[in-house]
């Protein structure tokens, strides 16, 4: 296969990317037809529940076995003590992407919800009583919880993988130098997934004998390829003995990228009772074992000089942390890109907490870092007495201030254009509390939006049937943002067909490995190799053509022809055309298939994001300190946008979960347990349509030749990290306080 990159220019980009396609997934999905994991419905299926604990620290003592496996209908009871063994211990990490977890490998509980048992029976109601009779006691000890539980401790990595810290320039020589000095420190609460389908999987086991038996699993995953690998370590079986089927997701925001150790329960118990099995956890179970994000406390410094330029930037997190692993928020990170500044220090440190260990959550540290410092920036401009804008143009990086780098491409500045015209920002007065609608206070807010472009490693098939149709394989993941709709616009666009043509195949571990669903790398990366398959399709296709005396085609090379509408026309003649069918009959060919790969080789020369500025208006009662954002305006630029519809859909979705993480997204503790208060969506809010009366998205355009060769970046998490700041500097113009704690709580307004 020739390589994919040099082909690329012989197909015609744009005839189906770029525009604003509906869903090909709506109507299955609106039918109630949309085949999600807990749908599964195998002959001889049995119900699994997972007995959750109910203290956060000690150990099992007891368990009633005796009286579960009395219940009608229940099967078997796994306790540590007869929990079929895996392969490796649940607490290996197979690859990067893996966290240590449960699978009753002993009798310790280290945190509220962590399973500590599995009932197995005939039905859903039998097991769900039969975990209930379970009565579990334990030995208790003290809860250690929060951001003060524990003495905070410097972790080797951040995140996945990443370094903790980062120094560029003389920070102490800046600090000197400067005239204005200001300390913000921000505190986040912990916030959890909650996906609208909690998560589920269904395992069934067919006998081959010994090694060469396999399962079949059904179970929502982000991340296909890396969960099969997961799968067969800790089985002890090769990959090509397990099929994982994934064909829809109910949401999904980095929570469903990662194995949990009842999902490795039920693979096990499946196979020691020779039946299928199926568990999905209630509501309440999604608090703790399948990740979240942690509680931080940010500390920045600025120091400026007598314009107000950023002279030094120092941003420390200090971030919660399980007691059995090392994800820690990395938080600081998002300082290192933004804003220009001679010196910058960037630190994190983690506090041991018992809680389930936290994950990557829609824009991982981007989001609580942002928000953090778009506070610190605001009350920088105020202190200079510069409107809040202004003061973030005087400060806009040319370069990359963490590394010096180029850009790959950045809009920024048309960002704050558009969306301060389309606002209103110029009639902004300068001190808070000078706005009211009725008896209500109103404030402007604004802040930067901006998320990385990562690309993971990708492959796809394209092949190309005798009428001239096409199908297109890869193993991507749709967690309800689109992205088969979108990927199959790029695929039919590497084939040089109409998108109507194209039959999209995914969700199934046998196909081609589409990498991870997460980091808004997705597209990009999935789309790249599925247009690089099709490309490679019609280069095979072309030298068949062009080599051919009765083609009108015949002489003119690879290098000479140029795919669309079905159809290779010559580039020095294009009245000399032929439709790919013809020249598949001719051929003898009834199917010519293609291959592509999507990643990112080598290190990055130029700094990649994805950038947007995001006004937020809210209205406060000054008597309850009620706050109701009740204008949002983002614009956004992300590249090349393959379907303006659905990233549209995600930019908004972004605006929509930033109003949830300033106003209403708070996971609480009892302190002297350490259990969930609020473990259920009537206790934890998030945002309803009252909350977004009017919210707009603008999408300013923007060429990258450099981020990949598509010209793709991400918009997922783009909107969720402009919009929290931006709301909580409203409240300030509004209210004269400054928000320093997410979600902001009425009472500390009055």
């Amino acid at each position: 296969m020739a390589d994919p990159m040099t082909i690329n220019q012989h197909v015609r980009l744009g005839s189906n990317a770029g525009q604003p396609m509906t869903r090909r997934d709506g109507m299955l999905k609106v039918t109630g037809q949309a085949p999600y994991a807990a749908d599964r419905r195998p002959a001889g299926l049995l119900h699994a529940v997972a007995a959750s604990a109910g203290i956060a620290r000690g150990r099992v003592v007891h368990l009633d076995t005796a009286a579960a496996m009395a219940h009608p209908g229940v099967i078997r009871v796994y306790t540590p003590a007869n929990c079929p063994p895996l392969a490796v211990h649940p607490d290996t990490k197979i690859h990067g992407f893996a966290w240590r977890t449960e699978a009753l490998q002993d009798d310790t509980v280290r945190y509220a919800g962590q399973p500590i048992a599995l009932v197995v029976a005939e039905t859903l109601e039998a097991a769900t009583e039969g975990a209930r009779l379970l009565a579990p006691q334990y030995e208790v000890l003290p809860p250690r919880i929060g951001l003060d539980g524990d003495t905070p401790y410097d972790p080797e990595t951040v995140s996945i993988g990443r370094p903790p810290s980062l120094s560029v320039g003389d920070l102490d020589a800046a600090r000197k130098g400067a005239t204005r000095h200001q300390t913000t420190v921000v505190e986040t609460a912990a916030q959890y997934h909650n996906a609208l389908e909690p998560h589920a999987i269904t395992a069934e086991w067919f006998r081959d004998g010994g090694a060469r038996d396999r399962v079949e699993i059904d179970t929502p995953n982000q991340a296909i390829g890396l969960a099969k690998q997961s799968f067969a370590a800790y089985l002890g079986i090769e990959p090509d003995r397990i099929v994982i089927r994934s064909p829809f997701l109910g949401g999904g925001f980095g929570s469903k990228a990662i194995l949990f150790g009842a999902q490795l329960l039920v693979v096990l118990a499946a196979r020691d009772l020779d039946r299928p099995v199926k568990l999905a956890l209630r509501r309440d179970q999604m608090y703790g074992p399948v990740g979240h994000r942690p509680a931080t406390r940010q500390t920045l410094q600025l120091d400026l000089d007598d314009q107000g330029r950023i002279m030094a930037l120092d941003h420390h997190t200090l971030a919660v942390a399980s007691t059995f692993d090392d994800f820690i928020e990395s938080a600081s990170n998002a300082s290192h890109s933004v804003y220009a500044t001679t010196a910058l220090h960037t630190t994190h440190s983690a506090v041991r907490s018992d809680t389930g260990t936290p994950g990557p959550m829609r824009a991982p540290g981007e989001a609580p870092g942002s928000a953090a410092l778009e506070v610190a920036i605001d009350q920088a401009a105020h202190a200079m007495g510069m409107d809040p804008l202004a003061f973030r143009l005087l400060n806009y990086a040319e370069t990359d201030p963490s590394t010096g780098m180029a850009f790959s491409s950045k809009a920024l500045r048309e960002c704050y254009a558009q969306a301060a015209e389309r606002f209103g920002w110029a009639d902004r007065p300068l001190q808070p509390r000078a706005m009211r609608q009725g008896r209500l206070l109103k404030g402007w807010g604004m802040g930067t939006a901006q998320f990385p472009c990562p690309m993971f490693q990708a492959a796809a098939h394209a092949t190309l049937r005798a009428d001239g149709s096409a199908v297109v394989e890869t193993s991507a993941a749709d967690m309800g943002q689109g992205a088969w709709t979108a990927l199959a616009q790029i695929a039919a666009d590497g084939l040089g067909i109409d998108v109507d043509r194209l039959e999209f195949r995914s969700g199934h571990s046998d196909l081609p490995d589409a990498g991870i669903a997460g980091g808004s790398g997705h597209t990009a990366t999935a789309g790249t190799a599925l247009f690089n398959a099709g490309a490679d399709t019609v280069r095979q296709l072309a030298q068949i053509a062009t080599a051919d005396p009765a083609s009108p085609l015949f002489g003119a090379g690879n290098a000479g022809v140029t795919a669309r509408g079905g159809r290779l026309y010559r580039n020095d003649d294009d009245s000399r055309h032929e439709a790919y069918e013809d020249i598949l009959a001719r051929a003898g060919l009834d199917l010519l298939r293609g291959e592509g790969k999507g990643g990112r080789e080598g290190e990055p020369q130029r700094a990649m994001f994805s950038h947007g500025g995001v006004f937020a208006e809210v209205l406060v009662d000054p008597d309850l300190g009620q706050i109701r954002v009740s204008r949002l305006v983002g614009a956004f630029a992300a590249g090349r946008i393959v379907n303006p519809h659905l990233a549209r859909s995600q930019l908004l979705g972004g605006m929509i979960w930033g109003i949830g993480f300033a106003l209403q997204e708070e996971a609480i503790h009892d302190p002297r347990t350490g259990r969930f208060t609020n473990n259920d969506l009537a206790g934890y809010h998030i945002p309803v349509n009252a909350d977004v009366p009017s919210i707009e998205a603008l999408m300013v355009h923007e060429d990258d030749p450099h981020v990949n060769a598509l010209g793709i970046k991400g918009v997922g998490e783009l909107g969720v990290t402009g919009t929290v700041g931006a709301i909580a500097n409203a409240v300030w113009h509004a209210t004269g306080v400054r928000p320093v704690r997410f979600p902001i709580h009425p009472e500390t307004l009055i």
